[in-house]
């Protein structure tokens, strides 16, 4: 017992002799083993279970089994990891319902496709020998280690090792044992066994010379039993080799090709593979010649050599006395060699990424040192870094850090796509290759592990997948901005999939979109809408858990604030979600938004609960946004408004916390204020904490000190404040009104007027415009500078709140307002525009605009449609709309103001002509008006901004064009941006749209032309036009000059014609209108419509006509939908037709974004709307004179009638349908008919053409327009030659038989004998149909008994629009023509005689 208390564990410093002495000292010692061995009974050989030890030779072929003491019987389990995969299933499509027994009959190959020939061997004369007695009852079984002693690899090495030499990589690891190629007469070996170790054998049927062997290698004879097996054997290798012998080379590669191509592919890649080990073996490059490489003897596949050598040079030689070290693993050795230097050729081809743990790429050529352990055991050994797939992989490891690491590079690469730092470098977009691997399900599984090192990492990777930092920079330093806290959804823009199934079922059968989102997979959810697909996968009760259960480090609760904000960004339904989530709002409020909280032990505490953090009470301002009852339940259900009183009833360095967290979360705290008085909400705490926000205001001139170290925080805060300010005096602006509506109602529901009136804000104002004074006389200071043009927008946004409601309150004092305005303009206004400074600013318009700048130099960072973001990524870096040296913001606010006190005081518009006729401001709306800019998510935040700017810009000069003259010359550059600003706006500015269309586009004032004899240049120019032409188109036709006269007179009767059918949009209009005016306790919610594209089409202008036709058309089955027009359809179409001819002659600019095949298209509502509206004089006019405009020389080039109009699949569907309307209803109208020759020419698709001579050929009848009617070249129909064989003998037909006749139809009659013409006597080489069709055809012209028809078919000479005929003919057959025409009739001839 002694003994056994002397006996100790082994130590990890213990060294090789102490192990060995310990263990004599176990073994003498005679103390029973913790571990017993005890044999295994082997079920297969009869043996019974029990116990006992091993004896005799059956030691070394029985197996051992270890049992330990005390082991529980189930294993334990183990941290949690997703399973591994295999990586060769991905290349197996199978299907589920997919029967395995035919999928093997598929991929077995039968052995016919190898032996193609079989010759019995002869065994009539071979004894039979019976099989020898022995004392087993079965032949002893033939074990694979018994046969061979070759070491195998595995299945998945082998896998490995061919998927490897099939995408051209040399195999990782290769063993000498298995390198190493044995031959069939060495061992007596199954051929199945043999087929994994002769590699050598399926490519001596493909070398080009025999191998240098003396016996056979593929035929071993094994099976053939009997005393004559070997000389068979013989016999059949020495005819193979004469066979060989005799063939040649181009023989055998032949025979080489016809076996490969008989033979399971997949059979040839596995001896491709074990081939390539083999030639890696000493024993391989012994056996070919020196001088000779292996793809010369080998030419299936060149295989690359890694080594000559058969032995691996070990950097560590194994001693005798290493315990368990007798069996060597050279594979794993390999990895101690030295790495090879990286590639250096072939670099400027596409290679793997490779990042490094910062989430940079690393170029292929770079060398760096082992140390940084960015080197693994992967592919491509000597290359630095980890590709996508390593990271994936690496990111289910069992190894926590392994799992951690992998994360947070993936944060680190999503961090840097989203900055757009690859794509000049990578190809593909980062982002959506990670999202379609599957990204998003990877990090939400690793926010479930146990490990809080690998959830953070997983939240610090979702939060760069789903926020961009800079993105939210923006939007809170546009905060203050006129209606700065609005903001689009962040919804993806990708129209959803429509179900197949739906498409035939009734409306009310069909599925809601709840029921389809409820039906879809998280996979489909998450492809079209990641944040929903997230939602769908309970992300927010597992960030609810990681908060209140976890309690994570600080800087993973503001990775999931940031998450939970972007979120809520996404859409007030997603906003709803969060706020439904059980218990989440509730941890947010208590720990990160407390209403008491003792001072921070150090700057950066380890815990942030406990403290309020200004993310959070972002967070809180975002979810309000999203609905006034979202705001309402935040301030009274969930304790906001006591936290606001916490946090603003004191100073900043009051609040005992950090000095930046501190003006952080006062100016998150003065935002979300700023969005509740948008609402109208939580004005009862002005009049509680006006003391303090007094003293706030008080106090700006000294938080914006220059010298403070976070002056850019102090400005946020100032503006925050200002902002608050504009909302507070919104709303007690309408409490008069509200007071008013609720005496009136007499008991009937309505909105309850704030706490707060006109009373209580009234007094702000002169003190803000103390500030504002003192801050323009700053712009002077180059110190003060930029915080003055900082804080001066917020404080013209201010005054033009005040003034605005200011005239709605009983207390407005008309004349001592007046003097009040003309005082600030002179003292403020007018000195702040003449400024150096701004002047200066000015200059930066057209750089700075988003409109004018659609294709600017920099890249935009990587987006996905799934995933929408704002793009601002490098916003500092470059010029924008919202660089500190973008003067939009000011012009905007200053915009603004005078809008709002020149509707006060009409006088002092004329002192602000300056602006519109600066020379900045003109060649912005210069180009503004040239521009074509585009939306998505990423400018339209941007756009609506500068869609402000312009719509002020216009409202001032509609007030100056009538009363200055100067302003007045440049009316048509105003109208045309009008023009073009209409289908730019975009939803939540269908206020600004209807306020256009009511001031601008329809004033005469904007239309110069009208009235400075604009008609009559058109009509001079249409005289000089038809000066050189014998022939005038119809003279009771009126000019266009005199029709642009009429629509300028109509112009008033135009706009109301237009805002007719503009009328659905009225709803959106007044909430537009309660947003932009400052109506607060009318708006519902600051989150704008979901950005779907512009509130107008760019065709606005053709409404009216698309409308009339939808609603009296053409129905399906191919009558008018309606007998009658609705009552004023006339006049509609009448004056839509007039708008569009204005805009056509005047405006041609304004329309060149509307392809003119679609005007075609939408015009083309005309003859189809109804049977007769097209033969109304005025709608005859009009017609015309915008057919005569579509079909100048200059504009016809640019008609292409082979795309597809917007909104239609083809033309040609538009087409047929006006053929069948015009055969029904056109009573030969030459309009009409000129309409439908149109797209005839020949430049068009023959369908078109076919249709007319094919299915509609009764039409020709009454297609009478004559050559003089039709304003297109008769060339363009006649040139060049038709070449559509089906269309000539159409052609010739119509002819033939009468259906054409000049008197009938004048234009296609010399169309159709141009192309037959042209045709029978060509003589171009063409396929024997044709010509025969060219031989038929003009015999047949030759016999016609018609002898006009065949004077005009054979002395066809050139068309000619203004003769009689429309065409020349020769009085005599040219020779060429007449040989030709010879040639014919004697072949004709010549074959009736042989025929006889």
């Amino acid at each position: 017992m002694a003994l056994v208390g002397m006996l100790r564990r082994p130590k990890p410093t213990d060294s090789e002799a102490d192990l060995l002495r310990e263990q004599e000292q176990f073994l003498t010692s005679g103390v029973p083993s913790a571990a017993n061995v005890v044999r295994r009974p082997d079920k297969r050989r009869g043996e019974a279970g029990g116990g006992g030890g091993l004896t005799g030779s059956s030691a070394g072929s029985q197996k051992d089994v270890v049992t330990i003491d005390d082991l529980p019987d189930q294993l334990p389990s183990l941290t949690p990891a997703p399973p591994k995969k295999s990586r060769f299933k991905a290349s197996r499509v199978t299907f589920e319902d997919e029967d395995a027994e035919e999928r093997l009959d598929r991929h077995d190959t039968h052995i016919s496709a190898v032996l193609s020939k079989i010759v019995e061997r002869d065994t009539s004369s071979t004894p039979i020998s019976l099989p020898a007695f022995t004392g087993m009852a079965f032949p002893k079984v033939m074990h694979h280690s018994e046969t061979s002693s070759q070491v195998h690899k595995s299945i998945f090495a082998r896998q490995i090792a061919a998927q490897r030499l099939k995408e051209g990589k040399v195999p990782l690891q290769f063993a000498p044992e298995t390198a190493r190629t044995l031959r069939p007469g060495e061992q007596n070996l199954p051929p199945d066994v043999r087929m994994d170790t002769d590699q050598t054998d399926f490519y001596s049927l493909c070398v080009l010379e025999p191998p240098s062997v003396s016996g056979p290698r593929l035929v071993s004879g094994h099976g053939l039993g009997g005393p004559g097996s070997s000389r068979d054997t013989m016999r059949i290798h020495m005819e193979n080799q004469a066979k060989i012998q005799e063939m040649s080379q181009s023989e055998i590669l032949e025979e080489q090709k016809k076996l490969l191509s008989q033979l399971d592919p997949r059979l040839v890649e596995f001896v491709r593979s074990h081939k390539a080990q083999s030639i890696l073996s000493s024993d391989s490059a012994s056996r070919h010649p020196e001088g000779k490489s292996s793809k010369e003897n080998f030419p299936l596949e060149g295989v690359i050599r890694e080594s000559d050598s058969s032995e691996v040079d070990l950097l560590v030689k194994p001693k005798k006395e290493w315990v368990h070290m007798d069996k060597l693993e050279p594979e794993k050795l390999k990895w101690m060699r030295d790495l090879p230097a990286p590639r250096k050729k072939d670099t400027k081809k596409a290679m793997q990424a490779r990042f490094d743990f910062s989430g940079s790429l690393i170029p292929p050529t770079e060398d760096l040192p082992t140390h940084l352990g960015l080197h693994h055991h992967g592919e491509e050994p000597e290359r630095a870094g980890y590709s996508l797939q390593e990271l994936f992989l690496l990111s289910r490891s069992q190894v926590i850090q392994q799992r951690s690491l992998a994360l947070s590079t993936l944060a680190n690469i999503l961090s840097k796509a989203r900055a757009g730092e690859f794509t000049s470098v990578l190809k593909g977009n980062v982002m959506a290759t990670l999202l379609d691997a599957g990204l998003l399900f990877l990090l939400r599984f690793a926010l479930d592990d146990s490990v809080e090192g690998v959830m953070s990492a997983a939240a610090h990777a979702l939060k760069a997948l789903l926020v961009c930092t800079e993105d939210e920079e923006c939007l809170d330093y546009t905060f203050s901005w006129f209606h700065g806290l609005a903001s689009f959804p962040l919804l993806p823009s990708a129209p959803e999939e429509e179900d197949e199934e739906d498409e035939e079922l009734d409306e009310s059968m069909k599925q809601t979109a709840k029921e389809k989102e409820e039906r879809k997979s998280d996979h489909d959810v998450a492809r079209q809408d990641v944040v929903k697909g997230l939602l769908k996968i309970k992300l927010l009760p597992r960030l609810r858990y990681i908060l209140e259960v976890i309690r994570p480090s600080p800087r993973v609760v503001q990775d999931i604030l940031d998450i939970l904000i972007r979120i809520a960004r996404h859409s007030s339904a997603s906003a709803i979600q969060v706020l439904g989530c059980p218990r989440l709002m509730e941890t947010v409020m208590s720990e990160f938004l407390p209403t008491s909280w003792t001072a921070p032990a150090s700057p950066l505490p380890h815990s942030v609960y406990g403290f309020p953090l200004a993310n959070a009470m972002k967070f809180l301002r975002v979810l309000a946004t999203s609905g006034r009852h979202a705001c309402a339940r935040l301030l009274n259900s969930l304790g906001v408004r006591e936290r606001l009183s916490c946090l603003l009833g004191a100073e900043p360095p009051e609040l005992l916390l950090e000095p930046a967290e501190a003006l952080r979360i006062t100016t998150e705290a003065y935002r979300f204020w700023a969005v509740a008085a948008g609402y109208g909400q939580a004005c009862n705490l002005y009049i509680d904490l006006y003391s303090a926000l007094m003293k706030a205001l008080q106090s700006v001139h000294q938080a914006v000190n220059p010298s403070d170290p976070f002056l850019s925080l102090q400005l946020q805060r100032v503006l925050a404040l200002l902002s608050l300010l504009t909302q507070v005096t919104h709303t007690a602006g309408c409490h008069q009104e509200l007071q008013a509506g609720m005496v009136s109602s007499q008991g009937e529901e309505c909105l309850p007027p704030p706490e707060v009136s006109w009373g209580h804000v009234t007094g702000l104002q002169a003190s803000l415009v103390g500030h504002l004074k003192g801050f323009v006389k700053s712009l002077d200071n180059p110190v003060e500078r930029d915080c003055s043009l900082a804080l001066i927008p917020a404080y013209l946004v201010y005054l033009e709140a005040y003034y605005r409601q200011l005239t709605k309150q009983n207390c407005f004092k008309p004349v001592d307002t007046l003097q009040e305005l003309e005082q600030l303009t002179s003292e403020v206004l007018f000195p702040l525009f003449s400024h150096h400074v701004v002047q200066s600013l000015m200059k930066n318009l057209r750089s700075s605009s988003v409109v004018c700048n659609v294709q600017s130099g920099h890249q935009d960072p990587e987006t996905t449609p799934n995933l929408p973001g704002l793009v601002c990524a490098g916003w500092r870096d470059r010029p924008g709309l919202v660089v500190p040296s973008s003067p939009f913001p000011l012009l905007t606010g200053l915009g603004l103001l005078v809008q709002t006190i020149t509707g006060i005081h009409k006088g002092l518009s004329c002192k602000f002509t300056g602006l519109l006729l600066s020379e900045p401001v003109i060649g912005y709306l210069r180009s503004c008006s040239q521009a074509s800019p585009t939306v998505s998510h990423n400018r339209a935040w941007l756009l609506r901004h500068e869609h402000h700017l312009l719509y002020l810009l216009l409202q001032l000069a509609c007030k100056l064009v009538p009363v200055e003259p100067e302003i007045a010359r440049y009316a048509s550059l105003y109208h045309q941006v009008a023009l073009v600003l209409l289908p730019w706006l975009l939803p939540g500015s269908e206020y600004l749209t209807h306020e256009l269309l009511c001031t601008i586009l329809f004033n005469k004032d904007f239309i110069s032309e009208g009235h400075s004899g604009g008609p009559e240049a058109v009509e001079l120019g249409e005289l000089k036009l038809h000066e050189g032409t014998p022939h005038h188109p119809s003279p009771s036709l009126q000019t266009v000059g005199a029709l642009l006269r009429e629509a300028c007179v109509q112009l008033p009767s135009i706009r109301g014609c237009f805002l007719t059918h503009l009328a659905h949009l009225e709803s959106s209009v007044l909430v537009s209108q309660d947003a932009l005016l400052g109506r607060n306790p009318w708006i519902n919610s600051h989150l704008l419509p979901e950005l779907t594209g512009p509130i107008l089409p760019s065709d606005w202008s053709f409404l009216p006509l698309i409308s009339l036709y939808e609603r009296a058309g053409v129905s399906e089955g191919g009558g008018l939908a309606v007998k009658e027009l609705p009552q004023g359809a006339l006049q509609v179409v009448t004056h839509c037709l007039q708008w569009l001819l204005l805009l056509e002659v005047w405006r041609e600019e304004a329309l060149k974004v509307i392809p003119p095949v679609a005007k075609l298209a939408r015009l083309s509502c005309v003859f189809l709307s109804s049977s007769d509206l097209f033969l109304e004089r005025p709608v005859q006019k009009l017609t015309w004179g915008l057919f005569r405009l579509l079909t100048r020389h200059s504009r016809l080039d640019s008609l292409d009638l082979n795309i597809p109009p917007p909104g239609l699949a083809s033309f040609q569907d538009l087409y047929s349908s006006l053929l069948a309307q015009y055969e029904a209803v056109s009573f030969g109208d030459q309009l009409f008919g000129c309409w439908v020759l149109l797209p005839l020419q020949r430049r068009y698709s023959a369908t078109m053409r076919l249709a007319v001579f094919g299915e509609h050929v009764g039409m020709l009848r009454s297609l009478g327009v004559t050559l003089e009617q039709l304003s297109i070249p008769l060339k363009r129909f006649t040139s060049p030659p038709e070449d559509s064989l089906p269309l000539l003998r159409l052609y010739f037909r119509s002819l033939v038989t009468g259906t054409l006749k000049h008197c009938w139809c004048p234009v296609l009659y010399v169309v159709a004998l141009s192309h037959v013409n042209s045709f029978v006597f060509s003589q171009d080489a063409a396929a024997q149909e044709v010509e025969a069709a060219r031989h038929s055809m003009l015999r047949k012209v030759y016999y016609l008994t018609d002898e006009v028809l065949r004077n005009h078919l054979l002395l066809f000479h050139l068309p000619q629009q203004h003769s009689e005929l429309g065409f020349d003919m020769y009085e005599q057959l040219p020779p060429i023509r007449a040989k030709r025409l010879e040639s014919v009739l004697r072949l004709q001839d010549s074959n009736d005689c042989k025929g006889d």
